[in-house]
């Protein structure tokens, strides 16, 4: 249960309701998620939160499923049931299979333990020296 009300969509007006109405649209949902039901109790936050998450999504370097992977992993690792399953609904509508992410949730397992490991021993980093290519050596 939510420690804050949801601001239903009847009830939303002014700038809530236009950030509503854009999450509607541009995502082709019938109905506004609970996440920013609830950030609509403080509206310039949602206001915020919504045109940062517009412009973070939104493809550059990095296409959205790539970008959706991400917030999968990190979901998943930070435990927040919500998130997994709101960015794996979206992953799955771009096209992800099972396959996918069943190799996303390997790679989070590895790095979650590995990262531990690391973290637990201290380990430095020291970037690994590379044999050098024969092109390399032919100047």
């Amino acid at each position: 249960m939510s420690l804050v009300p949801l601001v239903d969509e009847k009830d939303a007006e002014g700038l809530v309701k236009e950030v509503y109405d854009d999450i509607l649209s541009s995502r082709g949902l019938a109905k506004v998620p609970n996440y920013w039901k609830a950030l609509a109790n403080f509206p310039e936050y949602l206001a915020a939160t919504w045109s940062r998450l517009k412009v973070i999504m939104a493809d550059g370097a990095l296409d959205r499923k790539t970008k959706e992977m991400i917030a999968v992993a990190v979901s998943a690792t930070n435990n927040c049931a919500y998130c997994l399953d709101s960015h794996t609904d979206m992953l799955r509508a771009l096209g992800a299979t099972d396959q996918e992410l069943m190799e996303l949730m390997a790679v989070v397992d590895f790095f979650n333990g590995s990262n531990a490991v690391a973290s637990g021993l201290k380990i430095e980093y020291e970037p690994p020296a590379r044999a050098s290519s024969e092109s390399e050596t032919a100047h």
